[in-house]
Protein backbone atom coordinates (compact mmCIF):
# COMPACT_ATOMS: atom_id res chain seq x y z
CA UNK A 1 0.00 0.00 0.00
CA UNK A 2 2.96 2.36 0.48
CA UNK A 3 3.74 2.21 -3.24
CA UNK A 4 0.28 3.37 -4.27
CA UNK A 5 0.35 6.64 -6.12
CA UNK A 6 -2.73 8.87 -6.01
CA UNK A 7 -0.96 12.13 -6.96
CA UNK A 8 -2.80 12.34 -10.29
CA UNK A 9 -5.75 10.71 -11.89
CA UNK A 10 -3.51 8.85 -14.37
CA UNK A 11 -1.48 7.35 -11.52
CA UNK A 12 -4.62 6.52 -9.57
CA UNK A 13 -6.14 4.79 -12.62
CA UNK A 14 -3.05 2.69 -13.24
CA UNK A 15 -2.93 1.76 -9.55
CA UNK A 16 -6.57 0.64 -9.57
CA UNK A 17 -6.05 -1.39 -12.73
CA UNK A 18 -3.05 -3.11 -11.16
CA UNK A 19 -5.04 -3.92 -8.02
CA UNK A 20 -7.89 -5.34 -10.13
CA UNK A 21 -5.52 -7.54 -12.12
CA UNK A 22 -3.87 -8.88 -8.97
CA UNK A 23 -7.28 -9.55 -7.40
CA UNK A 24 -8.52 -11.39 -10.49
CA UNK A 25 -5.38 -13.53 -10.58
CA UNK A 26 -5.81 -14.43 -6.91
CA UNK A 27 -9.50 -15.27 -7.36
CA UNK A 28 -8.72 -17.39 -10.44
CA UNK A 29 -6.04 -19.36 -8.61
CA UNK A 30 -8.40 -19.93 -5.70
CA UNK A 31 -11.22 -21.14 -7.96
CA UNK A 32 -8.84 -23.46 -9.79
CA UNK A 33 -7.60 -24.98 -6.54
CA UNK A 34 -11.14 -25.37 -5.21
CA UNK A 35 -12.32 -27.02 -8.44
CA UNK A 36 -9.38 -29.42 -8.41
CA UNK A 37 -10.07 -30.39 -4.79
CA UNK A 38 -13.79 -30.81 -5.49
CA UNK A 39 -13.13 -33.08 -8.48
CA UNK A 40 -10.74 -35.18 -6.44
CA UNK A 41 -13.28 -35.45 -3.62
CA UNK A 42 -16.04 -36.45 -6.03
CA UNK A 43 -13.80 -39.09 -7.59
CA UNK A 44 -12.93 -40.49 -4.16
CA UNK A 45 -16.63 -40.53 -3.20
CA UNK A 46 -17.51 -42.42 -6.38
CA UNK A 47 -14.78 -44.94 -5.70
CA UNK A 48 -15.92 -45.41 -2.10
CA UNK A 49 -19.57 -45.76 -3.14
CA UNK A 50 -18.71 -48.32 -5.82
CA UNK A 51 -16.54 -50.25 -3.38
CA UNK A 52 -19.25 -50.27 -0.73
CA UNK A 53 -21.91 -51.29 -3.25
CA UNK A 54 -19.79 -54.22 -4.39
CA UNK A 55 -18.89 -55.35 -0.88
CA UNK A 56 -22.51 -55.06 0.29
CA UNK A 57 -23.58 -57.28 -2.62
CA UNK A 58 -20.86 -59.76 -1.68
CA UNK A 59 -22.03 -59.68 1.95
CA UNK A 60 -25.60 -60.49 0.90
CA UNK A 61 -24.37 -63.36 -1.25
CA UNK A 62 -22.03 -64.88 1.34
CA UNK A 63 -24.19 -64.26 4.41
CA UNK A 64 -27.77 -64.20 3.23
CA UNK A 65 -28.81 -67.35 5.09
CA UNK A 66 -29.00 -68.21 8.80
CA UNK A 67 -30.41 -71.73 8.46
CA UNK A 68 -29.80 -74.81 6.40
CA UNK A 69 -26.42 -75.56 4.85
CA UNK A 70 -24.08 -72.72 5.82
CA UNK A 71 -21.14 -73.66 3.63
CA UNK A 72 -20.41 -73.87 -0.08
CA UNK A 73 -20.44 -77.22 -1.83
CA UNK A 74 -17.54 -77.10 -4.33
CA UNK A 75 -18.56 -80.20 -6.28
CA UNK A 76 -19.62 -79.99 -9.89
CA UNK A 77 -22.37 -82.21 -11.16
CA UNK A 78 -19.87 -84.20 -13.22
CA UNK A 79 -18.03 -85.03 -9.98
CA UNK A 80 -21.12 -86.60 -8.41
CA UNK A 81 -21.91 -90.31 -8.74
CA UNK A 82 -24.87 -91.19 -10.97
CA UNK A 83 -27.08 -92.04 -7.99
CA UNK A 84 -25.99 -89.95 -5.01
CA UNK A 85 -28.39 -90.83 -2.25
CA UNK A 86 -26.23 -90.59 0.90
CA UNK A 87 -24.49 -87.51 2.26
CA UNK A 88 -20.78 -87.12 1.60
CA UNK A 89 -18.94 -87.34 4.91
CA UNK A 90 -15.77 -85.84 3.47
CA UNK A 91 -17.59 -82.67 2.47
CA UNK A 92 -20.20 -82.71 5.24
CA UNK A 93 -22.71 -81.70 2.56
CA UNK A 94 -26.08 -83.21 1.64
CA UNK A 95 -26.30 -85.35 -1.42
CA UNK A 96 -27.15 -83.73 -4.71
CA UNK A 97 -30.75 -84.40 -5.70
CA UNK A 98 -30.38 -83.39 -9.32
CA UNK A 99 -31.25 -79.71 -8.93
CA UNK A 100 -28.83 -76.99 -9.90
CA UNK A 101 -29.24 -75.00 -6.65
CA UNK A 102 -25.80 -76.03 -5.37
CA UNK A 103 -24.24 -75.01 -8.67
CA UNK A 104 -25.95 -71.60 -8.61
CA UNK A 105 -24.84 -71.00 -5.01
CA UNK A 106 -21.27 -71.97 -5.87
CA UNK A 107 -21.18 -69.70 -8.91
CA UNK A 108 -22.54 -66.74 -6.93
CA UNK A 109 -20.04 -67.33 -4.11
CA UNK A 110 -17.14 -67.53 -6.54
CA UNK A 111 -18.15 -64.20 -8.10
CA UNK A 112 -18.44 -62.62 -4.63
CA UNK A 113 -15.01 -63.92 -3.63
CA UNK A 114 -13.54 -62.46 -6.81
CA UNK A 115 -15.02 -59.04 -5.97
CA UNK A 116 -13.66 -59.20 -2.43
CA UNK A 117 -10.17 -60.06 -3.67
CA UNK A 118 -10.37 -56.98 -5.89
CA UNK A 119 -11.88 -54.43 -3.47
CA UNK A 120 -11.61 -55.86 0.05
CA UNK A 121 -9.31 -54.96 2.89
CA UNK A 122 -6.16 -56.95 3.65
CA UNK A 123 -7.99 -59.23 6.07
CA UNK A 124 -10.89 -59.74 3.67
CA UNK A 125 -8.56 -60.49 0.76
CA UNK A 126 -6.74 -63.08 2.90
CA UNK A 127 -10.01 -64.76 3.93
CA UNK A 128 -11.40 -64.67 0.38
CA UNK A 129 -8.19 -66.11 -1.08
CA UNK A 130 -8.26 -68.91 1.49
CA UNK A 131 -11.90 -69.69 0.64
CA UNK A 132 -11.12 -69.66 -3.08
CA UNK A 133 -8.22 -72.08 -2.58
CA UNK A 134 -10.45 -74.39 -0.54
CA UNK A 135 -13.06 -74.35 -3.31
CA UNK A 136 -10.42 -75.04 -5.95
CA UNK A 137 -9.17 -78.03 -3.96
CA UNK A 138 -12.71 -79.44 -3.61
CA UNK A 139 -13.35 -78.80 0.08
CA UNK A 140 -16.53 -77.32 1.55
CA UNK A 141 -16.03 -73.72 2.65
CA UNK A 142 -17.85 -71.92 5.50
CA UNK A 143 -18.20 -68.18 4.94
CA UNK A 144 -19.16 -66.97 8.43
CA UNK A 145 -15.75 -65.46 9.30
CA UNK A 146 -15.57 -63.52 6.05
CA UNK A 147 -19.16 -62.32 6.52
CA UNK A 148 -18.32 -60.93 9.97
CA UNK A 149 -15.33 -59.04 8.56
CA UNK A 150 -17.46 -57.56 5.77
CA UNK A 151 -20.23 -56.58 8.18
CA UNK A 152 -17.85 -54.76 10.53
CA UNK A 153 -16.12 -52.93 7.66
CA UNK A 154 -19.37 -51.83 6.01
CA UNK A 155 -20.83 -50.51 9.26
CA UNK A 156 -17.64 -48.60 9.98
CA UNK A 157 -17.55 -47.13 6.46
CA UNK A 158 -21.17 -45.99 6.85
CA UNK A 159 -20.45 -44.39 10.25
CA UNK A 160 -22.74 -46.86 12.01
CA UNK A 161 -22.18 -47.90 15.58
CA UNK A 162 -20.71 -51.39 16.10
CA UNK A 163 -23.16 -54.14 16.91
CA UNK A 164 -23.31 -54.53 20.71
CA UNK A 165 -21.59 -57.58 22.14
CA UNK A 166 -24.84 -58.55 23.86
CA UNK A 167 -26.52 -59.13 20.49
CA UNK A 168 -26.02 -62.76 19.48
CA UNK A 169 -26.05 -63.24 15.71
CA UNK A 170 -26.13 -66.84 14.42
CA UNK A 171 -23.62 -68.04 11.90
CA UNK A 172 -24.38 -66.93 8.37
CA UNK A 173 -23.98 -68.83 5.15
CA UNK A 174 -24.49 -68.35 1.42
CA UNK A 175 -27.87 -67.08 0.28
CA UNK A 176 -30.07 -69.74 -1.24
CA UNK A 177 -31.23 -68.68 -4.72
CA UNK A 178 -34.93 -68.25 -5.24
CA UNK A 179 -36.84 -70.53 -7.54
CA UNK A 180 -36.17 -69.51 -11.12
CA UNK A 181 -38.71 -68.46 -13.69
CA UNK A 182 -38.28 -71.79 -15.46
CA UNK A 183 -40.74 -73.59 -13.22
CA UNK A 184 -43.27 -70.81 -13.46
CA UNK A 185 -43.04 -70.83 -17.23
CA UNK A 186 -43.53 -74.57 -17.34
CA UNK A 187 -46.62 -74.32 -15.13
CA UNK A 188 -48.02 -71.56 -17.30
CA UNK A 189 -47.36 -73.63 -20.42
CA UNK A 190 -49.17 -76.61 -18.95
CA UNK A 191 -52.13 -74.43 -17.99
CA UNK A 192 -52.22 -72.93 -21.47
CA UNK A 193 -52.05 -76.37 -23.02
CA UNK A 194 -54.91 -77.56 -20.86
CA UNK A 195 -56.98 -74.53 -21.82
CA UNK A 196 -56.26 -75.13 -25.47
CA UNK A 197 -57.44 -78.71 -25.14
CA UNK A 198 -60.69 -77.53 -23.59
CA UNK A 199 -61.25 -75.13 -26.44
CA UNK A 200 -60.60 -77.90 -28.94
CA UNK A 201 -63.13 -80.15 -27.23
CA UNK A 202 -65.63 -77.33 -27.32
CA UNK A 203 -65.01 -76.89 -31.03
CA UNK A 204 -65.54 -80.60 -31.63
CA UNK A 205 -68.79 -80.47 -29.70
CA UNK A 206 -69.95 -77.54 -31.77
CA UNK A 207 -69.13 -79.41 -34.97
CA UNK A 208 -71.07 -82.43 -33.79
CA UNK A 209 -74.03 -80.20 -32.97
CA UNK A 210 -73.87 -78.71 -36.45
CA UNK A 211 -73.88 -82.16 -38.01
CA UNK A 212 -76.93 -83.11 -35.97
CA UNK A 213 -78.79 -80.04 -37.15
CA UNK A 214 -77.89 -80.62 -40.80
CA UNK A 215 -79.34 -84.19 -40.80
CA UNK A 216 -82.57 -83.42 -38.98
CA UNK A 217 -86.02 -84.63 -40.18
CA UNK A 218 -88.95 -82.48 -41.31
CA UNK A 219 -92.57 -82.83 -40.20
CA UNK A 220 -93.31 -85.46 -42.94
CA UNK A 221 -90.55 -87.78 -41.74
CA UNK A 222 -88.26 -87.14 -44.70
CA UNK A 223 -84.62 -86.56 -43.96
CA UNK A 224 -83.32 -83.19 -45.14
CA UNK A 225 -79.78 -81.76 -45.41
Amino acid sequence: MRNLDFSSWQAMLSTLVGLAVITLIGVGIRLLVMQTLQQRRERENRQINERLRTLIAAYKTLGGSFTGVLHVDPRHRRDLPPAATAPDDALAAPADTGSDRARRIRDAVEAALSDIVLLGTDEQVRLAAHAANELAEGRAVPTAELVVSLRDFIRQALDLAPIPASVVIPRQGPARPAAGAKGKGADAGEKGKGGGGGSGMGGMGGGAGGMGIGHGADDDGNHTR
